[in-house]
């Protein structure tokens, strides 16, 4: 900044108390008032500004020490600019990647967000949407969390595969993902594979379980009862995988694969099985679900169906804004698909003959 800037700049400062308004922080820049506030608040109408110039706001008033009214917006324009949104949990994995997306989207777009965790506790998912409501947040987002139809606000569920009215569900082609997996055991010539199933709880457990039975039929690839279980614990820590993995090797039903529900119990069924004396991917091959951003990093690189995780976020985030601006309450997106892919890295390897 100029000296002429700096004296203007304290200029300002001493004229006022310790933070400026928006009136004198546009003086100061020589621009509209209207230029500031979309900035500021991050309107969708600060796209048609200059970068340059977006920046040249930004950076004076965090010199000026400029506080938005965002009390006084919300009242003017009768509006609250805050989202709920809803996640089992917060940890690595899932929730954390799909939260990336929401986030990003909601600051670009000028929103403010709260988020709550239900733990899978059935009392706290039919209360929370409830209580985002009466802390007047314009529209919820649920992430694998089952929607019901007591909240009046548009709701988008990352991975809601209900039909609740107000709700619009973003899943994932699970004939795909599932299709994918498959095909590239079956071209490494593996025939008896393990299976691990999600928890009930898990809001793809039951849709992605039955598309597997579906595809291996069509495919002609067997799903040995004796080489299946379902994870019991509600823990995010790859120990659930370990355990599953545990139960399926006592069994002595021999197999040269192993699916896993997702990439957290496939980084715990590599530990079982390499407890058990195999090697991955020499002995048994090991494919997850998700593509979490650790998955690329074990010990083997994990081969993994990638689900677009943060894509989700970002869609979900977009559709709910746009339903919100939109104000139809019956005229809105049922379902989006997205499409996964297959990462193929190191833990997975041709059959041992």
């Amino acid at each position: 900044m100029s000296d002429s800037g700096k004296k203007r700049s304290q200029e300002i400062r001493e004229a006022g108390s310790s933070s400026v308004s928006l009136k004198k922080l546009a003086e100061y820049l020589g621009v509209s008032s209207a230029t500031v506030s979309l900035v500021i608040n991050r309107s969708p109408g600060a796209k048609s500004i200059p970068p340059a110039t977006q920046e040249r706001v930004r950076q004076a008033a965090r010199e000026l020490n400029y506080r938005p009214n965002l009390m006084a917006r919300s009242l003017r324009q009768k509006r609250s600019f805050t989202i709920g949104v809803i996640v089992p949990e917060i940890s690595e994995g899932y929730a954390a990647l799909v939260m990336s997306g929401i986030e990003d989207f909601l600051l670009e777009e000028g929103y403010f967000y709260l988020v709550v965790s239900h733990r899978h506790r059935a009392d706290l998912i039919e209360e929370y949407p409830l209580i985002l409501q009466q802390r007047a947040v314009e529209g919820i987002i649920a992430v694998d969390t089952s929607c019901s139809e007591t909240c009046t606000l548009p709701i988008v569920a990352i991975s809601g595969h209900q039909e609740v009215p107000g709700v619009t569900n973003v899943v994932l082609d699970h004939e795909l993902a599932a299709t994918l997996a498959l095909q590239h055991l079956q071209e490494l010539g593996h025939k008896n594979i393990a299976f691990i199933k999600g928890q009930d709880f898990s809001s793809d457990t039951e849709i992605r379980w039955q598309t597997l039975h579906s595809v291996a039929k069509h495919l002609g690839v067997s799903m040995d009862s004796r080489l299946q279980h379902q994870m019991k614990s509600d823990s995010t820590s790859p120990e659930v995988g370990y355990e599953v993995t545990r139960e399926i090797l006592a069994r002595n039903v021999p197999f040269t694969a192993l699916f896993a529900f997702n990439d957290i119990s496939a980084i715990g069924a590599i530990h079982a099985l390499r407890e058990s004396g195999r090697r991955v991917p020499q002995d048994v091959s090991v494919i997850g679900f998700d593509d979490i951003q650790s998955a690329a990093y074990q010990n083997p690189s994990l081969t993994t169906v990638h689900q677009p995780l943060r894509e989700m976020g970002v869609i979900g985030a977009e559709t709910l804004l746009k339903r919100i601006s939109s104000g139809n309450k019956t005229d809105y997106p049922k379902q989006l698909v997205v499409k996964p892919q297959l990462k193929v890295r190191a833990s997975t390897s041709v059959c041992p003959s």
